[in-house]
């Protein structure tokens, strides 16, 4: 039996001593700790098959691997039928409109009380089922994925083109917009990515553009695509180009009618609908514009695509995106040195994001921010379970669904649309490593649930955290103090739990 409250003063005294020292044992790993701490960065942690795998190409040749991804294709086959069985991957963005509609249509003419409770009931599980659903595919892919360097983009581009789930019927639309405007560019080039998001249906409503019409202008979207997504504040751009960029950004919206507008025959041509996405000519604003010193001629969904590769190509944009791409994978204040180096490849690729990212990964600088990244809520708690279970599929993921929402960097979470915190203040508080130190110990315990079935029956077992892959790799640079900790567990759930909330842990 667990000893919850000293356990976790000792742990933080743990914690305390050692981020203070820093000091860690001698090597005699068969990995260096270079490459461990190297590895660990690039990945959402390491298991068995991800160490085997960089053994056998070594790092640069494991780095082009990750480089240039194969989706799905090279997922363990029993995820891939997890996925496959997941009510949401077999829906489209009408059909789950089309279902919240249908629900909310009975709300209306529902005259009993016990009737409109049921109803509300009904709608309220369908979003929250599709959400949990949409949480356990991105999950499954992060745990499993032989492309880890994709999937940790994946969630940074969701994070920097953050939406909201919480706003209108945004549930519905979130799993296309991760499956079809994210992931498909997560490691392509940024253009094509901007311009994904830029025509898919959630950022459109998140960011109130589907209001945007010629004579009714909305500025939210065009100011926040600059301030946030391209170029950054402070970055040159005027009022002026906001006001422009609002009036290229009319007609642009979402549309749940299956059939199209009416719109004047001569404006016909203009039509642009892919699902629900819809460019309606008939509400956009076909004068010319001045976009950042560019003239824009009215051409209707042309002038999105111009603004795309304008925007893609600026060199605010390459510095911007550069740095922000460094602080999640480098440090809090990446050197400038490191950015320019980032920038320049960005104009020199045409906006390539595998090879700025290559440029990063392959700097000094990066090799000696090793082991010094304090991990996020998601990279704690990922990198805990591929350690844990070690390739083990999980088939109960709300746990790790809900540690996330309690340390505050849920999925699909963010209210406000400049995505999570990437700096440690944000997730290092007393309060926060005592949520940690808990997720520690129900992993440890394998009291989670995170094998029991969709039938309620309950799976058993805890991790064997001190197994081969932990002596082989990560046993000898581990620091006396947590050592010591570790031989005074009084069973192997509690030296599960001491040491994944130990201060080597914390940091990648």
């Amino acid at each position: 039996m667990f000893r919850t409250g000293p356990f976790l003063a000792g742990a933080l005294a743990l914690g305390s001593l050692l981020y203070s020292s820093g000091t860690l044992a001698d090597s005699s790993s068969d990995l260096p700790q270079a490459d461990l701490n190297w590895l660990q960065r690039v990945t959402w942690g390491a298991d068995s098959a991800t160490v085997a795998r960089y053994r056998k190409l070594g790092r640069a040749n494991f780095l082009d691997d990750q480089l240039h991804p194969h989706g799905d294709r090279d997922l363990p086959a029993p995820v891939k039928q997890q996925i496959a069985g997941l009510w949401v991957d077999q829906q489209t963005p009408l059909t789950l409109e089309n279902n919240w509609r249908y629900i909310n249509d009975q709300l209306k003419t529902a005259t009993k009380d016990e009737q409109k409770q049921a109803l509300q009931k009904a709608r309220n599980d369908l979003g929250n089922d599709l959400l949990q659903e949409t949480m356990q595919r991105h999950l499954l892919r992060d745990l499993y994925s032989p492309d880890q360097l994709q999937e940790r983009m994946n969630w940074f581009w969701l994070n920097h083109f953050s939406v909201y789930a919480g706003k209108n019927n945004l549930r519905n639309l979130i799993p296309d917009y991760e499956e079809t405007a994210i992931r498909p560019h997560v490691l392509g080039h940024f253009r094509d990515l901007l311009l994904a998001t830029m025509t898919n249906a959630a950022m459109l409503v998140y960011l109130d553009n589907a209001q945007n019409a010629v004579g009714k202008i909305n500025e939210n979207y065009a100011r926040e695509i600059m301030e946030l997504h391209t170029m950054g504040v402070n970055s040159g751009y005027t009022q002026q180009d906001v006001q422009e960029l609002a009036r290229v950004f009319t007609g642009l919206g979402v549309n749940f009618n299956p059939q199209p507008p009416k719109v004047k025959p001569e404006l016909a041509a203009y039509l642009v609908r892919n699902g629900v996405f819809e460019f309606n000519p008939q509400r956009h604003d076909f004068g010319s514009k001045q976009f950042l010193g560019q003239t824009i001629d009215g051409k209707g969904f042309a002038e999105i695509v111009q603004v795309a590769d304008i925007l893609a190509n600026q060199p605010a944009t390459a510095r911007f995106v550069s740095r922000k791409i460094a602080t999640y994978f480098m440090a809090q204040t990446p050197p400038e040195h490191v950015v320019e180096q980032m920038a320049k490849t960005w104009q020199h690729t045409d906006g390539d994001i595998a090879a700025v990212l290559k440029t990063l990964l392959q700097s000094r600088e990066f090799t000696a921010s090793l082991g010094k990244q304090f991990k996020d809520p998601m990279a704690y708690t990922v990198s805990a379970l591929r350690l844990a279970y070690d390739g083990r599929q999980i088939i109960n993921l709300k746990p790790e669904v809900n540690w996330l929402n309690n340390l505050g960097e849920p999925l699909y979470g963010r209210l406000t649309p400049d995505g999570y915190p990437l700096t440690a203040e944000a997730w290092s508080s007393s309060g926060q490593m005592v949520k940690r130190f808990e997720i520690a110990r129900a992993i440890g315990s394998g009291n989670a649930g995170l094998f029991d079935q969709p039938d309620g029956s309950k799976g058993t077992g805890f991790p064997m955290l001190n197994n081969r892959l932990y002596y082989q790799l990560f046993d000898p640079y581990v620091s006396d103090t947590t050592r010591n900790a570790l031989t005074q567990a009084a069973s192997q759930q509690e030296w599960n739990m001491l040491l994944l909330s130990s201060p080597e842990f914390m940091y990648d």
